[in-house]
């Protein structure tokens, strides 16, 4: 049995798909979901479905029973009183559960940065890290999947480029940094949920195929769209006045501007890039099979 959890986020909804989708496929699989209504009708005959917030620990008795493997996946939470509340505190009941219910593999999305220089100030990922480090104290078989900034973010941001040609970013404009496409990183994790020949702990860092600098994404955005497209450099000032500005609580949005931060210095341009490290989607197949349809719609 395997257990995924945040099946209609945009991860685990992929993980999800995949699993379903793979023939030779002999596990039972089994969401924790806090409204069954979002999972798609063609998903319900096909799963096992626990009701209920995979940071609680009646629901995770529920779900765990039985079961072999986690997809473990701690959601955003722009409201959160404290980066240890979105992280550690909401994996802590999972931790307890994996040894309680004596689960044998964990596959976990964290972020790049272990062993560097900034990993101790770097907002969201020193979170990241600390919640892996949980996860691996338990004594589970894990895999933390470990991801630079996702492609798929410039979704958010659809609507600006549609209308006004424009995205933005804090990174200067001709920085190269890695981006990984999600539907990589949905891959990577059902391919280790379902060859559980692994054991141990480590992360397997996803950069997709190339780095590419804001700027490159532009062209890449024009070429793609059939439209200039330029980058907006913002400010780490502007950027964390447009955080406050949504309602993001202020210990949040000030672990974005470290994080970011921590970009800047280079976080993500540790890691060599090598055939096991890269990912296969390209940020060209990305705009051109996402982003295009978002905004042509």
């Amino acid at each position: 049995m395997i257990v995924i959890t945040t099946p209609t986020g945009q991860i685990g909804g992929q993980v999800l798909r995949l699993l379903l989708e793979t023939p030779t496929r002999s596990d039972d699989l089994r969401v924790i979901v806090r409204d069954p209504a979002k999972l798609p009708d063609s998903v319900r005959p096909h799963v096992d479905i626990v009701t209920g917030s995979h940071a609680d620990p009646d629901t995770l008795d529920r779900a765990f029973t039985g079961a072999d493997a986690v997809f473990w996946l701690a959601p955003p939470d722009l409201h959160a009183p404290s980066l240890d509340a979105v992280y550690t505190e909401f994996t802590r009941p999972a931790a307890k559960a994996f040894t309680a219910h004596e689960i044998t593999h964990v596959v976990g999305v964290s972020a790049l940065g272990r062993g560097t220089p900034f990993a101790a100030e770097a907002g969201q990922v020193t979170a990241s890290l600390a919640m892996d480090d949980l996860i691996a104290a338990t004594g589970v078989s894990y895999r933390a999947l470990t991801n630079p900034s996702f492609m798929d973010n410039l979704l958010w941001q659809a609507t600006s480029i549609r209308d006004n040609g424009v995205f933005t970013g804090t990174l200067p404009p001709d920085f190269k940094a890695p981006t990984v496409a999600i539907r990589d990183i949905a891959a990577a994790a059902a391919h280790l949920l379902l060859d559980r020949s692994w054991t141990g702990t480590s992360e397997l860092p996803l950069l997709g195929p190339e780095d590419l600098s804001p700027n490159d994404m532009a062209q890449i955005l024009s070429d793609s769209l059939g439209r200039p497209v330029r980058y907006h450099h913002e400010s780490l000032t502007d950027f964390h006045t447009t955080l406050t500005a949504r309602g993001v609580t202020a210990p949040i949005a000030a672990a974005y501007l470290d994080m970011m931060r921590a970009k800047e210095n280079g976080l993500d341009n540790t890691i060599p890039r090598t055939p096991a490290t890269s990912t296969p989607t390209t940020f060209r197949t990305w705009c051109d099979q996402f982003l295009a349809p978002a905004i042509h719609n």
